[in-house]
């Protein structure tokens, strides 16, 4: 400003201040925050008609709800905030499918059995698999809000925001889909969704490095760590900020969508497979499905030894099938005594009591990590003394089957890092 003459009228340089302001509005400099008479009528005023409006409102909703009491309870069981109640059992599945494909399953069977449920997707709907909803409704149209699914268009952020002012609003469950290395772009909703304590369902498929044909760029390898940090930030009611759930075959996978739908108090994240995976054994005497049921404490074990475990093995999603072709190995042919453990939610489990996660890993053996991210992702499950093996790259372009021999996730592969581990644990 130095050099410049303030120009004819300009208020700056022509001795003008807060005082002099204050005083031209009519008030005291001396007692500049003094509401004037005329103000406080005005909003008296409008403070009356709104309170007027409110309560003549509310007796026409009262008169509607007496005329109308089914649709009365309805809407009131809407807005209630409770879960539906499903019998999750009807809902089919095929063993080794992907994740994905389970979750299309899922969302079939919510699309007929939850009439206040929005799904949204950020144009992938047949590659995301939520489809499985689409089809049996329709998309929102102008002029046409009859159906019950938002084709959002390539617009990630915008959908997230969506969600959020669906989840606001209340009485809709709403859930949004797309790729999980796009829900970098989803982050300052997800944020917010996490901070305020939103129920919004985020379906991420496609959610390893196992989308070789796609290219680097649409393989997420930083991401669950990124969203699993999530699960160690409290919102302001002391709860995970958000659920992550990775489920490790089809019958997880419904039982991750019933968790999701119970988790009314904050956001819950998805990560879903592209590939098939081969389901997980039943525990003796139980279904696959029963024993699934299990991964509502954030992690349990899905496969287990006599006595004391050599080695404990832990992951979760595509991995956790990974590790059972690996074990059998260790067991026919080096007789080792292993324990597998599924860990769809870390955050889920560490909330579980010490007890019990000392029963699914105990700190006196051995544990062994395998991840389809980076190694930390699985750092907080195998503790201090434990090993993960992870990437420390990103993806390349190939067929995943050939990602997965080339990057050493084989049960080969297991078999010898397992041993390795151990012999390193025994020195």
């Amino acid at each position: 400003m130095k050099g410049r003459r303030p120009p004819t009228g300009c208020p700056w340089g022509s001795g003008a201040s807060f005082e002099k302001t204050i005083e031209n509005l009519g008030g005291d400099p001396q007692n500049p925050f003094v509401i004037f008479p005329e103000t406080a009528a005005y909003y008296s005023e409008i403070v009356r008609k709104k309170a007027e409006a409110a309560k003549a409102k509310k007796e026409e909703e009262k008169r509607w709800a007496g005329s109308n009491p089914q649709l009365a309870a309805k809407l009131e069981q809407f807005f209630s905030g409770r879960a539906p109640v499903i019998d999750y059992s009807q809902i089919p599945q095929k063993d080794d499918s992907a994740t994905r494909a389970a979750s299309a399953n899922v969302l079939a069977f919510l699309a007929q059995h939850v009439e206040n449920m929005i799904v949204a997707s950020a144009d992938l709907s047949n590659s995301d698999k939520t489809d499985g909803f689409l089809k049996n409704t329709k998309a929102f149209t102008r002029g046409d809000f009859t159906g019950a699914f938002l084709q959002a268009g390539v617009s990630e952020l915008t959908m997230g925001a969506v969600a959020n002012g669906i989840a606001l609003h209340g009485g809709i469950f709403v859930a949004c889909g797309t790729f999980f290395v796009f829900s970098d772009y989803m982050k300052p909703a997800v944020r917010l969704a996490a901070l305020m304590g939103l129920p919004v369902k985020y379906i991420w498929t496609h959610d390893a490095f196992r989308v070789g044909e796609d290219g680097p760029t649409h393989q997420p390898v930083e991401q669950e760590a990124q969203i699993r940090l999530m699960e160690h930030l409290k919102n302001h009611h002391g709860e995970n900020s958000v659920l992550v759930l990775r489920p490790a075959d089809a019958h997880e996978t419904t039982v991750a969508w019933k968790m999701a739908l119970e988790n009314t108090k904050t956001p819950t994240a998805l990560l879903l497979s592209r590939q098939n995976i081969a389901s997980l054994p039943p525990k003796p005497g139980s279904t696959r499905y029963e024993s699934a049921f299990e991964a509502g404490k954030g992690a349990y074990v899905v496969s287990d030894c006599e006595g004391k475990p050599d080695i404990v093995l832990v992951a979760n999603g595509s991995e956790v099938a990974t590790l059972v072709a690996g074990a059998a190995k260790l067991k026919a042919e080096k007789g080792l005594k292993v324990r597998i453990v599924s860990a769809p939610s870390e955050g889920l489990f560490r909330n579980q009591d010490k007890a019990y996660q000392k029963q699914v890993i105990p700190s006196s053996v051995p544990v062994f990590g395998l991840t389809a991210g980076i190694a930390v992702t699985l750092q907080g499950m195998v503790g201090p003394t434990g090993k993960v093996f992870g990437l420390d790259h990103f993806g390349y372009s190939a067929p995943y089957k050939v990602l997965d021999e080339k990057f050493g996730f084989t049960a080969d592969n297991v078999f010898n890092q397992v041993l390795a581990y151990m012999e390193e644990w025994n020195k």
